[in-house]
């Protein structure tokens, strides 16, 4: 049964990443970039590594997410 849920986890990273390239919106793209980690985080937790997961969640899909949205908000405020 794990590996059924993990295989689900993964599938969901692989559709996480296709979804953050295909994306028109660069918001939604960031956000489903940081998805994508936070499903690693998850899955790296059930396959037993729970400092990867911590490291990945906080980094992965915490702070670069911060990061790219402070940014896009940084760019779309100066055009015109």
């Amino acid at each position: 049964m794990l590996d059924l849920f993990v295989y689900l986890l993964c599938g969901s990273i692989v559709v996480s990443g296709i979804l953050a390239v295909s994306l028109d919106s660069t918001l939604a793209a960031a956000i489903s970039g940081g998805l994508a980690s936070l499903f690693a985080a998850v899955c790296y937790v059930l396959l037993g590594a729970p400092d990867v997961a911590m490291t990945e969640a906080s980094i992965g899909s915490g702070l670069s997410v911060l990061i790219f949205l402070y940014a896009i908000r940084r760019t779309t405020e100066r055009a015109p």
